[in-house]
């Protein structure tokens, strides 16, 4: 066995090149699974932690007058007996990290919240509720006091002209949290802390009197919202994976080959099959473990290199805090290795199973590439009806679905369609090729080089497939995001209608509106107000099983509220409207309601429809009126007049938008604004303030998705690359011949760059219309299903044109290398070549 496996192997130190394609494509293909794999593992368990931390199995009590919660509410609250438990939260900045510090009371805690377990890592109670107290950190924190856990220890790191209670470590905790005694809290940000109530579930079964009480059912956990984010990020690096084993196949399938006659050798001689396919499986094996070794390697520097990039963009979108620093368990090792090893198997399951139907009979026969590949490509013309039969009946199944579900057949369908595309795409090079070969009779070398490409096409057939799966969705990620990236300025523009806003505590909000309309450079107040109501029951012509569904109609569901003004809807973008635009806003104030398109596509509703809600007059129907776009937000909602808000759903303030007049003085105004109420300089924000941090917002969100792309395109120039290396040799010998017939050296160079930049160009040409139709779907079916609202379908020429010369570009780069070998070959070189 031992010899079998040292003689397979020698094979590759005749062919370094095709040991160099095996490893780079398991190498490729594993670093980005790898990477990716990592990010969500570090941002599961950070999830993880943090649902331990703020329980979502807790009910929050507020005040239905929107005035911010006082210690005296507590004090009431508990003296009616009640079992509600104080926290304070606020937060502080220290390089450039923004830091939550959560002050809690151990002694009226709900059990069930993580915070309860605060003293199991060994400290005491007394510690923890009595002076100087102590903060709590998880270790990965301590990089923001630039501390390591021994200098942690004890350490009371300054904060201002104040210290923080000495730090302890707690390893439950999510990053960027603080938590310690509520008294602690109090000592050190006073006033400024923000005091909430919160009480076991269930403990209350109704608010009392003058409070209103949020279910934690309808609280969704950092895990939950991000979960389609995550999704996307295995998606693509699913395709790199897929990519990368096309290499692979593509290497294990040549190398093969050239070995045919050494294993009938082998066999002649006596060596059982068995022995031979088990040496061949030992082979994969080892380049498995290499491959995975190299990958993990790769995969862990460019996740700690991207994940800063998507804690940003958690943070921002879902306020979800992820650790920046990697944080794997067990499992994730083996996985990784795993999906290597079983990637490895089964793009090497064709080469296996040919060892096993290897005949001796056959010693001395020459293995007819040609004729071998025309029953190949027959079996590919099968497989490929066979991808598109299941394409169809994924596609017939989503349209089954409601609208909003089916986010894993939606993948399904776009990896069924990209494998029919990939998999008919050699029997369509092969057609394409027999076709120039007749046009070009009267041309001899333009007909060899068609012929020659022909005969290529069996050992750059799977590189060709990778390169049509990278650039259409190269071109379908990239459409997308340029779409979505328009679209959202655009949505910016209309909804920010103020030039000037305000954001404070409700209890500053109120007599800063009746302040504003005494002011006589104020032209109009844009306030917003925000609230939640419980959705029991909807009139639907679009009857499901969801809308019978009790426990789901029976849930809270978020109401904003605004202010109907002119520079407000004549801006305000609508989707859909039962009667016109001009009618649904004045429905809007006469008490309807308008639905965000989440929502919409959740609940099956349309313009016309009915929504029964619990306010305070008890349950009320309520006409919807319109549907509005509302990109970026993970939630549903309803809108309505800030008037409706505040005497139905005992609504509080949020925010306040101010027009001016154009002869007023801004820079005056914001400074008597400032005066009069107290305000500090970062509640006074500028509409191009507020657009610059949503822009950034979303280059971020973007940068790992654009990243993963280009890296795909990178890993399908490596598969054209790695193929050529591979057939160099063989390459040469075949333009000996045409040498020796007088083609110049020149001519011969060229000729290469010729036939892989043409059979790129028209493999990029045939992506096009995949990539469209990849783009429809990412737009139109995946994105619904994933965040609960469709972007318009828009493309790029540019972009399009873009795709076409990476095309080219990349088939002419991977030419390049094996055509300057041939050029500073000398003619004698090439007649000497030998078979080997």
């Amino acid at each position: 066995m031992l010899r079998v496996v040292l003689t397979l192997l020698s094979h590759y130190r005749r062919h370094p090149g095709q040991l160099a394609m095996l490893l780079v494509g398991l190498w490729v293909a594993s670093a980005l699974w790898s990477s990716v794999q990592a990010i969500n593992a570090t941002a599961k368990e950070s999830y993880a932690r943090a649902n331990a931390l703020f329980s979502l199995e807790t009910d929050q009590l507020a005040r239905s007058d929107g005035i911010a919660l006082s210690i005296d509410d507590y004090f009431l609250l508990r003296q009616a007996g009640l079992p509600v438990s104080p926290l304070l939260e606020s937060s502080l900045t220290i390089e450039n990290t923004r830091l939550t510090v959560l002050g809690i009371d151990l002694l009226t805690l709900p059990a069930s919240n993580g915070n309860s377990r605060t003293t199991a890592n060994g400290g005491s109670l007394t510690e923890f509720i009595s002076p100087p107290w102590q903060t709590q950190l998880s270790p990965d924190t301590l990089q923001v006091f630039r501390l390591d856990r021994q200098q942690a220890l004890g350490a009371t790191p300054s904060i201002g002209e104040q210290r923080l209670p000495p730090l302890t470590l707690r390893n439950d905790l999510p990053p960027n949290t603080l938590v310690m005694d509520i008294a602690a809290v109090w000592a050190l940000f006073g006033e400024q802390a923000t005091l909430s109530l919160v009480t076991a579930s269930g403990a209350l079964s109704q608010p009392p009197e003058g409070y209103r009480l949020t279910r934690a059912t309808s609280l969704a956990s950092p895990e939950q919202l991000t979960d389609s984010f995550h999704l996307n990020l295995t998606a693509l690096a699913l395709l790199s994976l897929v990519v990368g084993l096309f290499i692979v196949q593509a290497a294990l399938g040549l190398a093969m080959e050239q070995r045919m006659t050494t294993l009938r050798t082998f066999r002649a001689l006596g060596v059982p099959g068995k022995t031979i396919t088990l040496a061949i499986l030992l082979e994969l094996l080892l380049f498995g473990l290499i491959g995975a070794a190299l990958g993990l390697i790769s995969g862990l520097w460019l996740a700690g290199k991207l994940l800063p990039d998507v804690a940003s963009t958690l943070s921002s979108l879902y306020q979800a805090d992820v650790q920046r620093s990697l944080a794997l368990p067990w499992h994730y090792w083996l996985g990784s290795v795993a999906i290597t090893l079983g990637g490895l198997l089964l793009a090497g399951s064709g080469v296996l199973w040919r060892a096993t139907k290897l005949q001796v009979l056959a010693l001395g026969q020459s293995y007819a590439w040609r004729f071998s590949y025309q029953r190949q490509l027959m079996r590919m013309l099968q497989a490929g009806g066979l991808a598109g039969a299941i394409t169809l009946g994924l596609a017939t199944c989503l349209s089954l679905l409601p609208a909003g579900e089916g986010l894993v057949v939606s993948f399904s369908l776009v990896a069924a369609l990209l494998f029919t595309c990939a998999l008919c795409l050699p029997p369509a090079l092969n057609a394409l090729l027999q076709l120039l070969q007749r046009l070009l009779r009267r041309r001899p070398l333009g007909q060899w080089l068609a012929a020659d490409m022909q005969l290529q096409l069996p050992r750059l057939s799977l590189a060709m497939m990778a390169l049509l799966i990278a650039l259409a969705t190269n071109l379908g990620v990239s459409s997308m995001v340029g779409g979505f990236r328009l679209t959202f300025l655009e949505w910016l523009d209309q909804r920010l209608a103020a030039p000037l806003y305000i954001n404070a505590t409700p209890s500053t909000l109120t007599p800063l509106n009746e302040w504003l309309t005494s002011q006589p450079e104020v032209l109009e107040t844009l306030p917003t107000a925000r609230g939640n109501t419980r959705l029991l029951a909807i009139n639907s012509a679009m009857e499901n099983e969801r809308n019978a569904n009790e426990s789901a109609l029976l849930s809270s569901i978020a109401v904003f509220g605004i202010s109907t003004v002119p520079t407000l809807t004549s801006q305000w973008p609508l989707l859909e409207t039962f009667d016109g635009i001009p009618r649904a806003w004045e429905a809007l104030a006469q008490q309807s309601v308008f639905i965000n398109e989440q929502m919409a596509v959740a609940r099956a509703l349309q313009p016309g429809d009915s929504v029964l809600l619990e306010t305070l007059q008890g349950a009320v129907w309520f006409t919807v009126a319109a549907i509005y776009p509302d990109y970026g937000n993970p939630q549903q909602q309803l809108l309505v007049t800030v008037d409706t808000l505040m005497q139905r759903f005992e609504g509080e303030l949020a925010s306040t938008g101010i027009v001016l007049h154009s002869e007023a003085d801004t820079d005056a105004f914001r400074q008597a604004l400032s005066t009069e109420f107290d305000l500090s300089p970062d509640t006074l924000v500028n509409q191009q303030e507020i657009k610059e941090a949503a822009t950034q917002i979303f280059e971020r969100t973007f940068s790992i998705t654009r990243a993963l792309n280009g890296l795909t395109l990178g890993v399908a120039a490596l598969a054209l690359l790695a193929t050529l290396l591979a057939q160099a040799q063989q390459r040469q010998r075949q333009l000996a011949t045409l040498w020796a017939l007088g083609v110049p050296r020149a001519t011969l160079a060229l000729l290469p760059l010729i036939q892989l930049g043409g059979l790129a160009l028209i493999t990029g040409l045939l992506a096009i219309p995949l990539g469209i139709t990849i783009t429809w779907l990412l737009v139109a079916v995946i994105n619904v299903a994933a965040f609960g609202w469709r972007l318009p379908l828009q493309l790029f020429p540019l972009d399009i044109a873009v795709m076409l010369l990476t095309a080219f570009s990349v088939a002419l780069f991977a030419a390049a290398l094996p055509t300057l070998q041939l050029w500073r070959t000398s003619p004698r070189a090439l007649l000497n070549e030998e078979t080997q």
